[in-house]
């Protein structure tokens, strides 16, 4: 089963999101990381990063203790990639994420450190899923917009150039 069909049979095309549904939403995630340069076990990632939910959606499509299942359809960089960007508590983990490069697990509770291959895609995956959200949703890009610049501009040192090139492009205004 392709990607695709296990997403859609998870119903992601009901469930909407800003700019559409959900299953747009991913497409897009991958699509974009595909045009910044971004190899297929990332671009699988991008298509498959709320698998398990995330701290900003709280959705899960399958239970984060199934690995496995994911594994199969993606692959095990990809899926670990997927599982990273779903276990990081944001607040606890994003406002040091370049100096410290860990992140705490909101499922475990454990303090994980993002190996050095997984560093850039981890960062250049969580820019470019809130980027398609915030220009597809103009009232979070107006209500949160210097939260993202801020943010963005700290991880400057563990982002890739074309997405940097992208987060100057969509947040600057």
């Amino acid at each position: 089963m392709s990607v695709e069909a296990w997403l859609r049979e998870r119903g992601t095309e009901t469930v909407q999101h800003p700019g559409g549904t959900l299953y747009t939403h991913l497409c897009r995630v991958r699509d974009r990381l595909a045009a910044l340069g971004h190899d297929a076990d990332v671009q699988a990632a991008g298509l498959a990063h709320a698998a398990y939910g995330t701290d900003g959606f709280d959705l899960a499509l399958l239970f984060w203790r199934e690995r496995d299942t994911l594994r199969e359809l993606i692959g095990p960089n990809a899926e670990e990639l997927v599982y990273l960007y779903a276990a990081c508590d944001r607040s606890l983990s994003w406002p040091d994420l370049a100096a410290t490069h860990r992140i705490t697990d909101r499922f475990t509770g454990a303090a994980v450190r993002i190996a050095d291959w997984q560093l850039t895609p981890f960062v250049d995956l969580s820019i470019v899923n809130e980027l398609d959200v915030l220009e597809h949703d103009p009232a979070l890009l107006a209500a949160h917009r210097d939260y993202f610049t801020d943010l963005f501009a700290a991880w400057s040192p563990i982002t890739s150039p074309a997405v940097a090139t992208e987060v100057r492009r969509l947040l600057t205004p």
